[in-house]
């Protein structure tokens, strides 16, 4: 059996050094989230209270859930499998067990198609920035206007239709197929390798103009950089009582370390054999934290605040991430000296972190495709790009009608948090905890307290599961019953679940497929 194990892990691709292996898993995490999605959160849930929830999320779920997937990902990669189905029934030996894993390969998928849109969005700003397209627009509402006449939701003089947010999206998607192709080393080791390095360049830059601002208008002398750090930061210890902080805190830390998607398995299978995943576990999500408190807590909220006030500030960080990113912030820009190249590079920097993210997301199905379907690496880099191509459509067309919404609700939120918990239950009590926690230790550089193996039993499976009903209570019923819907956006919403719908099913199909080729292969070796 282990000569077997041996052999399927063989043939398969390895990451090239160790700082590129951290690199590029820090990279799957860095993402646009950390600049946008956490400065909107922290501001709007406690300011400096927030991180309380969030840094006992991130002891009693994020670090847990990320070894758990480190060692699974290893695990799988030892018997020749990149993907959760072949992970998944190892770990089981139960029909029932790669179809379970066949979510680790549809969740990433899924988040993808509408990820990558987004993503597109901070790479036409960037050239947006660079040319001053949108530095005549006078005023927020104006800005509000620019971003939907972007994506095709209205008609003004600045854009027709959605035609040039589809000219970005297909570059990007270009992007990402080229990097697919040309597979783990030399594609995304080497984007990660110089791409984590740029955004921090670009981060620290932006917070030093920043912190050079002062006060911008002598007029508002409570405008100032240091009173958006203390509206950041400053905590609102009242706001622990309410449990909507605690869910938001625990949902970022989710997006920001990229567990439940299937990433992260898929990443590790990669590793060798008896590699450590103890501490490049611990150094990836270290790297991502500094990327996402530090820079992501010292750029978009501090200087919103020191050119709008802290009341505005609050209002746009309560209407969401977009409208911090894409409506306040090039008004911004418009007022800083070298706005443009700011702007410039501001965008250039949410684009880096997404096309990492995005590279993430796709490599479950091209693991899939090379590793069970026997594709070569270009032609699933082409399928990846095509089917991300395709299926993006709808997205573009029906971003208006809440299509891109209930998607993420669905993949993004709830499905990460179910699927978690499958792979906890797989993984701890039913491969066994004892043997589970073995795995994670082989190989390991430094010694993980003894408290992890309880909590990864115990705690947070428990912590999960809390999660994942209070979610369904307070927001999945009301979005299953498309509570407070248009009834004219109904028709779409039913076109995104089938969509959902008929993607996984294709996958499972996929998984059958393969399995039984697994079958025939194996019988004909029998036979021989």
């Amino acid at each position: 059996m282990a000569k077997k194990s041996e052999e399927a892990h063989k043939g398969r691709e390895q990451w090239k050094t160790r700082i590129g292996l951290v690199l590029a898993m820090a990279a799957n995490a860095i993402g646009i989230g950390n600049f946008l999605r956490f400065p909107v959160q922290c501001a709007s849930h406690g300011g400096g209270a927030f991180m309380i929830p969030y840094f006992i999320a991130f002891l009693l779920l994020g670090i847990p859930l990320m070894w758990v997937e480190w060692a699974i990902g290893r695990f799988g990669g030892r018997h020749g499998h990149g993907t959760t189905p072949g992970m998944f029934h190892y770990l089981w030996k139960h029909p029932l067990a790669k179809y379970l894993g066949a979510i680790g390969i549809f969740l990433p998928l899924g988040i993808l198609i509408y990820y990558n849109y987004i993503v597109s969005w901070t790479l036409a700003y960037s050239v947006f920035s660079l040319t001053g397209k949108y530095f005549a627009v006078p005023n927020h509402a104006g800005m509000v206007d620019f971003l939907a006449a972007f994506q095709g939701k209205v008609a003004n003089a600045y854009f027709g239709d959605y035609t040039t947010a589809l000219i970005f999206l297909f570059i990007t998607i270009a992007l990402l197929t080229w990097v697919l192709s040309r597979g783990v080393v030399q594609g995304i080791e080497a984007l990660a390798t110089w791409g984590v390095p740029v955004t921090f360049i670009i981060g620290f830059l932006l917070i030093w103009r920043i912190a050079t601002l002062g006060t911008p208008d002598p007029a508002f002398p409570e405008r100032s950089v240091i009173n958006g750090l203390g509206f950041m930061w400053n905590p609102n210890f009242k706001a622990l009582a309410d449990s909507k902080v605690w869910l938001a805190a625990t949902g970022q830390i989710f997006f920001t370390l990229s567990v439940g998607f299937g990433c992260i398995q898929t990443y590790a299978s990669y590793v060798k054999a008896k590699d450590d995943i103890v501490l490049s576990g611990l150094s990836t999500v270290a790297t991502n934290e500094f990327s996402e408190v530090i820079i992501g807590g010292f750029i978009a909220i501090p200087v919103t605040v020191a050119f709008f006030g802290i009341m505005e500030t609050q209002r746009i960080a309560e209407s969401g991430a977009f409208d911090l990113g894409f409506c306040a912030m090039p008004l911004i820009f418009q007022r800083l000296p070298a706005g443009q190249i700011f702007g410039t590079l501001w965008f250039f920097l949410l684009f880096i972190a997404g096309l990492l993210s995005s590279i993430a997301l796709a490599q479950p199905l091209m693991a899939f495709l090379q590793d069970e379907l026997k594709v070569s690496r270009r032609n699933a880099a082409l399928i990846t790009g095509g089917l991300a191509t395709f299926l993006a459509i709808p997205v573009v067309v029906f971003l208006k009608h809440g299509f891109l919404d209930e998607m993420d609700f669905w993949l993004g939120t709830f499905g990460v948090v179910g699927f978690s918990i499958i792979e906890l239950i797989l993984f701890v009590w039913i491969f066994g905890s004892e043997k589970a926690w073995k795995e994670i230790l082989l190989g390991a550089d430094i010694k993980i307290p003894r408290f992890f193996f309880f909590a990864i039993k115990y705690v947070t499976p428990a912590y999960l599961s809390l999660l994942l009903f209070f979610w369904f209570f307070q927001d999945g019923l009301k979005i299953m019953f498309m509570r407070g819907v248009a009834s004219e956006n109904f028709p779409y919403i039913w076109f995104a679940r089938f969509l959902m719908t008929a993607l996984f099913l294709v996958i499972i199909v996929l998984v059958r497929i393969a399995w039984q080729r697994h079958r025939r292969t194996a019988h004909h070796k029998v036979s021989s």
